[in-house]
């Protein structure tokens, strides 16, 4: 590697200068096309129907309060943690970067009472149609294109609701995303 210095600027002559000093003196250097920007919120998609479930199910006579979104690798790491190295129940099977939330395509949910309380009932008929008011916000999920933690064969995970648009977590940890306007 070579370092020249012309008027206080360095220039690196070397096939690694992308990877240790990206666009130097005007150079735009392109992300590899492999590469995917960081995941920090839930994707466009899955936050518009997150907010159309809110609607829907408030118009069932249904509050949820929506209690995760995107989650970071840490945050899953430490929600796996619950319940074998730290107190509390396990709530999850997968560490970070295993989990759809890492890649803002999962929302959890819970019901809210009258009362204000949180609860996470199956069971519980609060709009008194007959039916469990969990099972109306699910079935208004799945319509929406949401997958139902619920479904699953082994881990079953009652409060999840996601949107893999076709994406396993292998190609989301590969750094392939579903575009902003897909549909799921």
């Amino acid at each position: 590697m070579m370092l020249a210095s012309i008027a206080g600027l360095i220039i690196i002559h070397s096939p690694a200068k992308e990877r240790i000093w990206p666009g130097i003196a005007g150079e735009e250097t392109p992300a590899p096309k492999s590469a995917a920007m960081p995941v920090e919120s839930l994707h466009p998609v899955v936050s518009a129907k997150m907010m159309e479930l809110i609607r829907r199910t408030s118009k069932a006579g249904i509050t949820i309060l929506i209690t995760d979104g995107f989650r970071s690798s840490l945050e899953q790491d430490a929600l796996y943690k619950q319940g074998r190295t730290a107190k509390g129940q396990i709530v999850t099977n997968v560490k970070g970067g295993e989990s759809y939330h890492n890649y803002g395509l999962a929302i959890d949910f819970a019901l809210r009472v009258p009362n204000g309380d949180v609860i996470w009932d199956l069971d519980y008929d609060g709009n008194r149609n007959g039916e469990s008011d969990w099972m109306e916000v699910v079935a208004i999920a799945k319509s929406l294109g949401f997958a139902w933690g619920g479904d699953w064969t082994s881990f079953k995970d009652y409060p999840h609701l996601q949107m893999d648009f076709g994406y396993s977590i292998s190609e989301l940890k590969r750094g392939k995303r579903p575009p902003d306007d897909s549909q799921p």
